[in-house]
């Protein structure tokens, strides 16, 4: 496990990657509103896709946890709690609590499902009538970032256990008729080349984004990553240094957006306006509606507005829209290439 929290001199800053604007954009609307459950970036090796999701941490808000809660437990929320700290709660016991980072936790792709779910002592349930439980990688990821690297990948028990979290928010450990569940709501994250394999469509399905990235077609461009790459590989700490006051300021700017989203208000103009979308393209289910939304709502934040407009309905449409279309078989993903 490889968990993200805080600014290093050996994480490349997100400010400092050069262009992919749709790639940061996708990564700072999840940020912004974390029930767009997540982004699916696919494209060639090299394109700085998990540059750009390691360095996302850095720009990530503090939270509030219960201290000594493996389960990332909201101190003001007893219904997200984990079941120990709920029943220390009822109790009227002061919870200690403590602030960081939201979390960045990377799932390797040799990970088994044990490691991933966690594990039950079933010796020690038998022996003194008590759970004892080892959490997993989801437990790590709750009210955080979930990464997964080449996650078209995973194993298909896996990628089972991730849908099933993703879908109910709640993680169950089960062995030999014993079982305990936790919360287990994160935003998942996934990157993925397409030429090694393409993702199966219940799991295709659960990422509210997709983007594709491509390497970058002008020389100034190509000239300007080899420049500064070279610069952060000579001095890490010095580069992060000098990108320190950029990456102030979208941290700030990144705080502005998560306050002023939940206040975003659409019209029934432009809610009619998403419904005539999927139902043009064929898009099956009403995920899409609702995903649309939600990304109209959180680019409206970005820029600093409480309300929808048609502009940020079209760009919502670019990035929840074309992985959801109908497809005939062999058919790759066909939408807007990233700049």
């Amino acid at each position: 496990m490889v968990t993200i929290e805080s600014s290093s001199p050996h994480v490349y800053p997100f400010v400092a990657i050069v262009g992919q604007e749709r790639l940061k954009r996708s990564l700072i609307l999840n940020v912004v509103n974390p029930s767009l459950s997540g982004v699916l970036i696919r494209g060639e090796k090299g394109t700085a896709k998990s540059t750009a999701v390691r360095a996302l941490a850095d720009l990530l808000p503090e939270i509030a946890v219960v201290d000594g809660d493996p389960f990332q437990s909201d101190p003001d929320d007893p219904k997200t709690m984990a079941p120990e700290v709920k029943a220390r709660f009822a109790a009227g016991e002061t919870l200690a609590v403590r602030r960081r980072k939201v979390r960045v936790v990377e799932l390797p792709i040799s990970a088994t499902e044990d490691r991933v779910v966690g594990t039950l002592d079933l010796e020690h349930a038998l022996r003194e009538g008590s759970k004892k439980v080892e959490p997993g990688l989801l437990a790590s990821a709750n009210r955080g970032i979930l990464y997964v690297d080449e996650v078209n990948l995973l194993d298909d028990h896996v990628v089972d256990v991730l849908l099933d979290s993703a879908a109910m928010g709640v993680n169950t450990i089960e062995r030999e008729g014993i079982s305990f569940s936790h919360p287990a709501r994160f935003t998942l994250v996934g990157t993925m080349n397409p030429e090694e394999g393409d993702l199966r469509p219940q799991l295709l399905d659960r990422f509210g984004l997709c983007v594709h990235v491509e390497g970058l077609n002008t020389p100034e461009q190509r000239v300007e990553v080899v420049k500064r790459r070279a610069a952060f590989e000579a001095d890490p700490e010095a580069f992060v240094e000098a990108w320190a006051g950029e990456t102030e300021k979208m941290r700030d700017a990144v705080a502005k957006a998560i306050a002023l989203c939940p206040t975003v208000q659409a019209s029934d103009a432009i809610l009619l306006n998403i419904a005539e979308r999927s139902l043009k393209l064929g898009v099956d289910g009403h995920r899409s509606d609702i995903v649309m939304l939600k990304a109209a709502k959180a680019i409206a934040a970005w820029a600093g507005r409480n309300e929808v407009i048609l502009a940020d309905v079209e760009e919502a449409a670019e990035l929840a829209l074309a992985h959801r279309m109908r497809r005939r078989p062999f058919e790759d993903i066909l939408g807007p290439r990233a700049a």
